[in-house]
């Protein structure tokens, strides 16, 4: 009686060719290549989003301990300013002590958005910092 079994070797003989084991030993190489590429630039750019996020949480709380300055030097001058309003005897003194506080008030307010927006500055640069660091080692300017 005959084998019957399909997949017996007897009844179907089958060799893998030299040509296409190479070729299937080369796809694997080059996937394991890719693969290493791949994890190492996936490690680098951790470290580089680590290194950012870590840099806008200090930045931002620069900023907000910045703002809370503000806010209070900004409280502490309305409250002198209502108290010494207290104290005038005359509509003209009350004038001149309105003008010469919204005088101040607004070079105040002039420096704070000043500060502000130097700090915000320094915060987006030192912010970029870890990704210009990154991008220059992935991309390397040509020769």
């Amino acid at each position: 009686m005959a084998n019957t079994d399909p997949f017996s070797a007897s009844v179907i003989p089958f060799e893998v060719p030299e040509q296409m084991r190479a070729f299937a030993e080369k796809g694997v190489s080059q996937a394991r290549d890719s693969y290493a590429k791949f994890k190492d630039a996936a490690e680098t750019h951790n470290g580089t989003i680590e290194a950012v996020f870590t840099t806008v949480s200090k930045g931002a709380s620069e900023y907000s301990a910045k703002l809370m300055e503000i806010m209070k030097a900004n409280t502490t001058a309305s409250l002198d300013f209502a108290q010494e309003l207290f104290s005038v005897k005359s509509p003209t003194e009350a004038m001149e002590l309105w003008t010469s506080h919204a005088k101040k008030q607004f070079e105040t307010f002039t420096a704070q958005t000043k500060q502000l927006a130097e700090l915000s500055q320094k915060v987006a640069a030192e912010t970029a910092e870890p990704i210009k660091a990154s991008a220059s080692k992935l991309f390397k300017p040509a020769a």
